[in-house]
């Protein structure tokens, strides 16, 4: 209901208190639903996040087994090869974890990518104030360090899975692609191996303390100790992951 005031032969409708809402303006609404939030967008990132640890972690321990030599190796690369057997064919179970591993990885950088593009609509014109190095330092590491990770994972992949740019070929055991991968007239391999992992680490920490502070628990009481987690649990994966490499290219391994 609206009443009119009247000024000559023009009338202007004035909304009363009890008048009909304002009609929404057009792209006021955010469509999408949860995932299109920024929470949304976070959560995924959480989620995707803990499946990589995850695999990480499992994967690290793998790869120690070579310290127990090339059999215990072997057996642990068959038992990843027949998981489900002989309730499902040879690999599947494998095959599936794979996919929900680059499934995750695809999910967390459209995550990243699309809250970056939010933030810098959110704040089209920049801050006089200069960043802190810092800050410019972490955001260089999770860019910068998320594409070579992804770059060199292509490369694992061809290298020590699928052998194709192997010495040993794919024909061969995992253990003796492992100790042909790494060997010393390879270094170059080892060092880029180097390269790849401790940005992991360095990913991986910035990683789990967002996480930390996304879901609240970085509170002043927990601080110092969260921050500690996280630099200990990505400098163990660092270690774990770059002692096989390097005993392989040292020559502790043989």
């Amino acid at each position: 209901m609206t009443a009119t005031i009247e000024r000559g032969a023009a009338t202007a409708p004035v909304r009363t208190p009890k008048s009909d809402p304002p009609a929404k303006r057009p792209g006021s609404k955010r469509t999408g639903g949860f995932l299109a939030s920024s929470n949304g967008k976070k959560a995924v990132m959480a989620v995707t996040g803990a499946v990589m640890v995850g695999f990480l972690a499992l994967h690290m321990l793998g790869n120690l087994k070579i310290f127990l030599g090339r059999d215990s190796f072997n057996e642990y690369a068959h038992a990843l090869r027949t998981l489900g057997a002989p309730l499902v064919p040879y690999r599947t179970v494998l095959t599936i974890l794979e996919v929900i591993l680059v499934v995750s990885v695809v999910l967390h950088i459209w995550a990243a990518v699309s809250l970056a593009r939010r933030a810098r609509k959110a704040r089209p014109v920049r801050y006089v104030a200069k960043k802190s190095q810092a800050g410019g330092y972490t955001t260089h590491i999770m860019r910068f360090g998320g594409v070579t990770i992804l770059l060199y994972l292509v490369w694992h992949l061809l290298d020590l899975t699928f052998g194709v740019v192997n010495p040993k070929g794919f024909d061969s055991a995992p253990a003796d692609r492992m100790m042909a991968g790494f060997e010393p007239s390879r270094w170059w391999v080892t060092l880029v191996y180097v390269v790849a992992v401790v940005m992991v680490g360095l990913h991986l920490r910035h990683g789990v303390w967002s996480a930390f502070q996304t879901l609240g628990w970085a509170n002043r009481t927990r601080y110092k100790a969260l921050k500690a987690t996280a630099a200990l649990l990505s400098a163990a994966l660092v270690v774990g992951f770059l002692a096989p490499p390097l005993a392989i290219t040292f020559g502790v391994l043989k």
